[in-house]
């Protein structure tokens, strides 16, 4: 682990320290107290009070992994993140395709970023950004929450931090064995945020109603229409509303 009182972006840390040569070993961590320029999705940025709230970056070197199923590594860590907040809080589900929810309000960003040769993963960056102390947010982009404002009690962020690493590994250990991959998915798509029922959308063509149909192991969400319409899409396609 590799503490920082102060960085631009802990993910843009990870991959200077990979990219500069020297032996980054696999799991390698960068947590930051304050991120001055932390990133969400693209063209997104993630609020974050200095020294409330989680803000690191982990790589990972995985093993044999077809580019073609890199939406694994999006399942492993939205879900190793659920799991820590299962121990505290209930009501955390997974909004499509790796943002973490309480009830209706973001708690947790993801950001994944791979590096490939030919058509297998060489390297993976996950950022990830938790909510646990923070008090007021200033922005309302996305209804966001913390773990303090749930519980009514400050969480000590290095413990949390500890026990999502150790989650993490076990769950990779499983997933990496071969035998669990299609039981990740399961309880990936158990965990969905809107897993039942229908819910407003809106696309390019504009706005509908629909249900989540089914998760593609590529990650494309196919969303079923209430006259039975599929309908497939990539991150940023479409919206839940």
């Amino acid at each position: 682990m590799i503490r920082l009182p102060e960085t631009e972006s802990t993910s843009r840390y990870l991959e200077q320290l990979a990219g500069a040569g020297g032996d980054v070993a696999d799991e390698t961590l960068v947590v930051a107290d304050f991120q001055t320029a932390g990133r969400g999705q693209p063209g997104n940025s993630w609020e974050s009070e200095a020294g409330k709230n989680l803000t690191f970056s982990l790589l990972l070197y995985p093993k044999n992994l077809r580019a073609g199923r890199s939406f694994l590594i999006a399942e492993l860590a939205s879900l190793s993140v659920r799991h820590l907040l299962d121990g505290y809080i209930r009501g955390v589900t997974v909004k499509w395709p790796n943002d973490i929810y309480w009830r209706d309000r973001k708690i947790c960003g993801i950001l994944i970023e791979n590096v490939l040769s030919g058509k297998r993963i060489v390297r993976s960056i996950i950022g990830i950004g938790l909510n646990v102390n923070q008090d007021t947010f200033l922005s309302d982009a996305s209804a966001p929450v913390s773990l303090k404002q749930i519980t009514g009690r400050s969480h000590d962020r290095i413990r949390l931090l500890e026990e999502f690493r150790a989650g993490f590994h076990r769950l990779r250990q499983r997933l990496e064995s071969g035998a669990h991959v299609d039981e990740l998915h399961r309880e990936y798509m158990s965990a969905l945020y809107r897993r039942e029922g229908y819910f407003a959308y809106r696309d390019r063509n504009g706005c509908f109603e629909a249900r989540i149909h089914h998760i593609e192991p590529s990650g494309h969400l196919i969303l079923a229409r209430k006259d039975g319409t599929l309908s497939r899409y990539t991150f940023k396609e479409v919206a839940c509303l």
